[in-house]
């Protein structure tokens, strides 16, 4: 039996949520693997999701800054970021050891890391293998965000990646590495009788449009409960558990609902931040897009671009959210995009990283 240490980003719930479609199926088509995943800020929905798994165990560590947003918005707090990121930094040696130590005791074979420098580095050290899996880094999203110094140190721990798999939407540097390689759209599976069930929960008549309004965990914006969307007529919203907005026609997902992609899959429409896992669900689903832009962040920047490029989203900037209400027009053009046109490429990428582990 090998062991597998999988490192998920601490930013949100995509990392986790897209982590755990790539160790399902790692463990369903290689029986001799145990996987240990090293992560904090999702720890009890990954419990919950792998509850049922015995060759999944847990290990509670802080893997990576992310992002820090200022109050009450979408954008990045650049000085409080690069604060945390060189805090991060000088305490990265000290973390390194205990990352060589727990991998030396757990007898760690390979190592994934969606997309923290720490795995890759303690990794590394001990002349494990690992990859990387993700469509962007941590260097390249804080580029025009944090000091030079603190870049160069992350790229500096991100260049010993052994292999590195990019997903669609990615523009990162070729890192030098022994082997690239480059994939699309990937979620959780899809159970359409879930889908219709929660769909018939949320709209009983069947004569409603069903909007995902999407944010993301880690974002709070207390005015939310005052845009005119919540007003928008013939429409009912699902939101995060966290999201503080209280109407009739608005609809919580519960805090203890761990497959979270059949609420973005009975939607009629996706309305999101250009968030990767939410925009994948969608794409794998079929579900029209409306991302909001914001153009400091070089990872939705990337995203955009790509997602424009295809023919797969409409923009809105958040000023027109301000303002925004969701009418049958506005779903109807969103309908025009190609996302019909994608597959879940869950099942290949698990098949290639199994090649590697095997190799190995």
């Amino acid at each position: 039996m090998k062991t597998i240490a999988y490192y998920i980003s601490d930013y949100g719930y995509g990392h986790a949520t897209r982590s755990t479609a790539i160790v399902r199926e790692l463990l369903k088509q290689n029986e001799t693997v145990k996987i240990i995943i090293c992560h904090s800020f999702a720890l009890r929905f990954l419990q919950q999701s792998f509850r049922h798994e015995p060759r999944v165990t847990f290990r509670e560590v802080a893997t990576d800054v992310g992002y820090v947003l200022k109050e009450n918005s979408l954008e990045p707090d650049v000085e409080v970021l690069n604060e945390n990121v060189s805090f991060y930094v000088s305490e990265f040696p000290a973390k390194l050891d205990q990352e060589m130590i727990f991998m030396k005791e757990k007898n760690v074979s390979f190592v994934i890391s969606d997309i923290s420098p720490l795995g890759i580095a303690g990794a590394a050290a001990l002349n494990i293998p690992s990859l990387g899996l993700s469509n962007f880094t941590w260097y390249t999203a804080y580029e025009g965000l944090i000091e030079e110094r603190l870049l160069s140190f992350l790229y500096e721990q991100y260049k010993q990646m052994t292999y590195h798999f990019s997903l669609a939407c990615s523009n990162e540097p070729h890192w030098g590495i022994e082997e690239n390689q480059r994939f699309g759209f990937y979620s959780r599976k899809i159970d359409d009788y879930e889908v219709q069930r929660i769909r018939k929960k949320i709209d009983p008549v069947g004569k409603s449009h069903i909007i995902y309004f999407g944010l993301g965990m880690k974002v709070d914006i207390r005015t939310l409960s005052e845009l005119p969307i919540w007003q928008s007529p013939n429409c009912r919203f699902i939101v995060s558990s966290n999201v503080n907005v209280n109407h009739p026609n608005v609809y919580h997902i519960p805090t203890n609902a761990a497959e979270t992609q059949y609420y973005v899959a009975a939607a009629d429409l996706v309305l999101t931040k250009a968030g990767w896992g939410t925009v994948s669900e969608a794409v794998c689903a079929g579900v029209p897009l409306l991302i909001t832009n914001r153009s400091s962040m070089k990872e939705d920047r990337h995203t955009i671009d790509y997602l424009v490029r295809h023919q797969l989203c409409d923009i809105i900037e958040w000023k027109e959210l301000e303002g925004l209400v969701v009418t049958p027009s506005l779903i109807k053009s969103c309908r025009r995009q190609k996302i019909n046109h994608y597959k879940n490429e869950a099942i290949h990428i698990a098949e290639e990283i199994n090649k590697k582990i095997k190799s190995k």
